[in-house]
């Protein structure tokens, strides 16, 4: 993973990041009592802004919280912070946290002043040979808590699984829950099942991801139909194609799962044209407001 860039926003100042710093009495250092988000940047301009900040906004107040600032607020600091370091391809990793009280208690939620970071790193798109060949990934019971709607900063479970795809030397744990496709550690799944996509339906067991969204227009631009269903361990482990998609790997097709390949166990027909239907509606929105 490439280094972050240089410039970071905290609190109402952009700064260097060596710079920042937060209390260890912040919620968000000791209780993962915070939300965040992550959104793609392509030529300078953010990528599908206003349903990242809708989420965060959705996230934060299902913990309790308010947003704690406006759209147009959001869109000031990310502008700066994108062009102070240097514009182009690159993300947005931001979160808020309840902020630092004096003392360690659970309740009441503390009325405090929260605690906003951002940092910008570069864009780690599909190295070719992924796109030539995809990728591999393990399945594995998911172990995660019952609110994976809530894109929590809590991500230990999320680690955790992670790992196991990892000691695989594999790039993503697909996980299952109750012999149902659930998404992937950091990712959303999706398969084709006889020219169909299909992903799971939203639900507190995952998150509602942007990029997914994104794929499911992407697909009805190419005439694929797409439904939301439950999807079996069965119907995964024989889907035609398997795909994953996230902020920042965009979209990528799934050649072997568990030492075994997935449908020819090459990057199948539906994926490169739903692949190549992204990149032409990233040239569309070049330039163009956000």
């Amino acid at each position: 993973m490439a280094d972050p860039f240089p410039i970071c926003y905290l609190n109402g100042a952009h700064l260097p990041l060596e710079e920042a710093r937060i209390s260890p009495m912040d919620r968000g250092f000791l209780y993962a009592d915070g939300a965040y988000e992550v959104m793609p940047v392509y030529s300078g301009r953010p990528f599908r802004f206003d349903a990242h900040c809708d989420r965060l906004t959705r996230s934060l107040t299902e913990i309790r919280m308010r947003d704690p600032h406006t759209r147009d607020e959001w869109r000031k600091i990310f502008g700066k912070l994108i062009a102070d370091n240097g514009g182009g391809n690159q993300y947005v990793y931001w979160q808020v946290s309840r902020g630092a009280e004096r003392g360690r208690n659970h309740a009441p939620l503390p009325d405090i002043p929260r605690t906003v970071f951002a940092f910008c790193s570069p864009l780690p798109l599909a190295p070719p040979e992924a796109l030539e060949n995809g990728v591999v990934c393990v399945t594995a019971t998911d172990t995660r808590w019952a609110r994976c709607d809530i894109k929590s900063v809590s991500l230990l479970a999320n680690v955790l699984l992670r790992q196991l795809a990892v000691d695989a030397k594999a790039v993503e744990t697909i996980l299952l829950r109750d012999g149902d496709l659930m998404e992937a550690s950091a990712s959303a799944v999706h398969v084709v099942i006889n020219g169909e996509v299909r992903s799971p339906p939203n639900s507190r067991k995952i998150l509602a991801g942007t990029t997914r969204s994104v794929m499911e227009e992407m697909a009805t631009r190419v005439g694929l139909p797409f439904r939301a269903a439950s999807i079996s361990e069965t119907e995964l482990r024989g889907a035609d194609e398997v795909w994953l998609s996230a902020a920042t790997r965009e979209v990528q097709a799934v050649t072997t799962l568990d030492g075994r390949p997935v449908g020819s166990g090459k990057p199948g027909p539906q994926w490169r044209r739903v692949y190549d239907e992204l990149q032409s509606y990233k040239r569309e929105l070049a330039g163009t407001p956000w």
